[in-house]
């Protein structure tokens, strides 16, 4: 696999980019609006989402949706997951015929509660089968520095993904394969959700003992999710599942943490999202996680509690103190 198309030029998407040329992929990547395209490929440098990094001579850089699928073997779709319906659509007419499809964003659709993998499947359905997912523990500046990272590509074709982890799989990134397409998909959308709710324990001024009870309670939560739509439970204690938790819920570049940060300090959520340049894909995700947990009678008390205070204004210390009021029950 030689040629591969990157769609979205925020920070995941220009850093996998640069990594793929690195690796020696024929690599080029699409930024929605041409201006910044053009900007992006004069500078070399996407100073909005990954400053200080440098593109390789090689990555070309399109605002041309045609121009980017034309004999591309390789998509990856790394679009915010609030605009890849729209993207799947103005894509499909471009594919190649084979290319194999990556979805790289991390969310729910928040007005249907889809996974990307369902979305696709509705706009383009053709491709569906073999369409691989990519998520795991990564930070895009950290992996566009050449730091050391191991994620998971996850496809129903195994084919598919040991493809995949070929092309991607190169010097500091490592990638595991997996058949788990659903669990490696919640993982990578819910883990946001959790990390928000560690991130109001932070602002509100509490501990890591808070921490830990909610990242490990916030796992109990995805794996009972995750397990009733179809996913394996090993897949939640991996790297798609608890390793994207721990970092997402503890470290300093977690866009969604930091949501939880300037909520919990009293802030309102859309004072906060207006002074952000970056998708925080956590948020809208809350919405469709509860309606979902709702619909399947899936008990999921963190993600509930993280939904009313974004959007039903109970106040953070209060759902902190719902929590701890719950009934006493075995942990199971």
């Amino acid at each position: 696999m030689t040629r591969a198309a990157v769609l979205g030029a925020g920070s995941w998407g220009t850093a996998l980019a640069i990594h793929l040329a690195r690796a020696g992929v024929h690599a080029i990547l699409w930024a929605r609006r041409p201006e910044v395209a053009a900007a992006i490929g004069a500078a070399r440098e996407n100073p909005a989402y990954l400053p200080g990094c440098r593109l390789p001579d090689d990555l070309s850089v399109t605002g041309d949706l045609s121009t980017a699928l034309g004999d591309r073997g390789l998509v990856v779709f790394a679009a915010p997951a609030q605009a890849t319906r729209a993207l799947f659509g103005s894509a499909a007419s471009h594919l190649a015929a084979g290319a194999d499809l990556v979805l790289a964003a991390k969310g729910l659709e928040q007005e249907s509660g889809l996974r990307l993998t369902e979305v696709l499947a509705a706009e383009i359905p053709a491709r569906a089968a073999g369409v691989a997912v990519l998520s795991g523990p990564s930070f895009a500046a950290e992996v566009a520095k050449g730091d050391p990272t191991a994620v998971v590509v996850a496809s129903r074709d195994a084919a598919v993904a040991r493809r995949v982890q070929a092309a991607l799989s190169h010097r500091n990134l490592r990638l595991y394969t997996n058949a788990d397409t659903i669990g490696v998909e919640l993982c990578g959308a819910l883990k946001n959700v959790m990390a928000i709710a560690t991130g109001i324990a932070e602002g509100l001024g509490l501990g890591t003992n808070t921490r830990a009870a909610l990242i490990t309670r916030g796992l109990a939560e995805i794996t009972r999710l995750g397990v009733a739509l179809g996913g394996q439970p090993s897949t939640f204690s991996g790297l798609a599942g608890t390793g994207d938790l721990v970092l997402t819920c503890t470290g300093g570049l977690s866009r969604n943490r930091a949501v939880g940060i300037e909520i919990g300090r009293g802030r309102v959520l859309a004072d906060v999202l207006a002074g952000m340049s970056m998708v925080a894909e956590g948020v809208p995700t809350t919405r469709a996680a509860a309606a979902l947990a709702g619909r399947l009678g899936i008990e999921m008390p963190i993600v509930t509690k993280v939904e009313q205070v974004l959007f039903g204004g109970r106040a953070p210390r209060d759902a902190v103190d719902d929590l701890l009021a719950r009934p006493l029950k075995e942990e199971a």
